[in-house]
């Protein structure tokens, strides 16, 4: 086969899992819909918190710019998995604030305010202050630092079933699509040879498999069924 024929391949393997990647992606972006209707009709945030979409948006800001290709060309797939999810992010955020008490909503109002000066302070320091070749690693490295600070919502459900051998607040469903989006980034880092991709992906593979091998133990053992949305178990 030729080099041409295979550089093709590569590059159509390439694409199918960024685009693989995304519509995994979308399926967890949807999911907080459960409770956003149910702030909706109740017109109260109850005891949900909003910070989760807070850290979520920051996360999906910061990897956007790394996917914008003045920072990272040809990385395509992750700029417009986290324009999407930095949408559907600022949509929770902004019903949560409208129907949370007073003290809260002043609360996520100044930390959804933080999360844009920070980014803003982000974009400016890469594009005024390093060159062009730093601005990849700079971008980059904090990147893979606030894609690491979101394994602390599946270590916390790991953590949950274990402690109450249940897997009522671990959907099968999210944690299967958790699982395969991880996956396709982790592969679509591997085809882009980018660490800042595959490093952080890897681990969230990783911590999908271990999802998947406790509900499997778990519900085999209780026989129970999930029943709750995964975003209402830390929300």
């Amino acid at each position: 086969m030729s080099s041409v024929g295979i550089s093709s391949i590569y590059s159509g393997c390439s694409v199918a899992a960024g685009v693989t990647g995304n519509i995994f992606a979308f399926v967890l972006f949807v999911s907080p819909i459960p409770t956003f209707r149910r702030i909706l009709r109740n017109k109260s945030t109850e005891q949900f918190s909003g910070l989760p979409y807070i850290c979520s948006l920051l996360n999906c800001l910061i990897t956007l710019w790394y996917g914008m290709p003045l920072v990272s060309p040809g990385i395509i797939f992750v700029a417009t998995v986290n324009s999407v999810g930095a949408v559907f992010q600022l949509i929770y955020v902004s019903i949560f604030i409208s129907y949370a008490e007073k003290a809260i909503k002043l609360k996520i109002s100044g930390l959804l305010i933080a999360v844009f000066l920070v980014f803003l302070a982000i974009v400016f320091t890469s594009m005024e202050v390093i060159d062009s070749n730093g601005r990849r690693l700079f971008v980059g490295y904090l990147s893979v630092a606030s894609l690491i600070s979101m394994f602390a919502s599946p270590l916390f459900i790991i953590k949950l079933v274990t402690k109450t051998r249940s897997v009522e607040f671990m959907p099968f469903y999210l944690s299967l699509s958790n699982f395969l989006m991880s996956l396709s980034f982790l592969a679509y880092g591997m085809f882009k040879d980018d660490p800042f991709i595959y490093v952080p992906n890897g681990i969230g593979t990783l911590l999908g498999i271990a999802q998947l091998m406790l509900y499997t133990y778990y519900s085999t053992k209780s026989g129970e069924v999930s029943r709750q949305p995964l975003i209402d178990s830390f929300a």
